[in-house]
């Protein structure tokens, strides 16, 4: 197994080569067959760089009447907060820029790779772990492109799994540790 420094690597630049407009309007279209788009509030990352697209997804939802939050940093640790007016927040990325953690029912996460358990890859500052971890109740669901998808990722006892990915092939339901595809 490559360690994660290579592996972040290799993911990234396998995401980028993915990346399309095609690839994220059918992973919107696959979130909402999916049983998640049900929920009424939902915690979505701010797409950056080659990350699976999020503006058409945060539109879609906004324009069903569902609450949307974003992820903001404060002292280190990451909120969901309203959407509302964004500025540049940690890491150049834009956030709210006020707005205090607030629950939703589903988490959409960005990832580098995601593996046949629900471990994902991120960029190991360890954000959406520590999310997950102190919101148990939150539906964890991991966006990324089929490309980002592996056998087994290196996971340590804090990582918490995703109980899905979203990609544009369809959705995959981790049950077990095993993956359930539909769609």
């Amino acid at each position: 197994m490559c360690d994660k420094r290579e592996l972040r690597r290799r993911f990234s630049a396998l995401r980028a080569a993915a990346r399309s407009p095609e690839a994220d309007r059918l992973i919107l279209k696959n979130l909402m067959h999916s049983p998640f788009w049900e929920a009424d509030s939902f915690f979505v990352y701010h797409a950056v760089g080659t990350e699976a697209g999020t503006a058409e997804i945060i539109a879609a939802l906004r324009a069903a009447g569902k609450t949307v939050r974003l992820p903001r940093i404060c002292g280190g640790v990451m909120l969901a907060a309203p959407y509302g007016k964004l500025e540049t927040g940690a890491y150049g990325i834009p956030a709210p820029a006020e707005g205090e953690d607030t629950p939703c029912e589903v988490a959409l996460a960005p990832l580098l790779a995601a593996d046949g358990e629900g471990y994902r890859l991120g960029y190991g500052g360890g954000y959406y772990d520590a999310y997950f971890a102190a919101h148990p109740g939150v539906a964890r669901v991991g966006l990324c492109y089929e490309a980002q998808r592996t056998d087994r990722l290196p996971h340590e006892a804090h990582d918490v799994p995703l109980q899905a990915v979203v990609t544009e092939r369809g959705v995959v339901l981790f049950e077990d540790g095993s993956p359930a595809r539909r769609g």
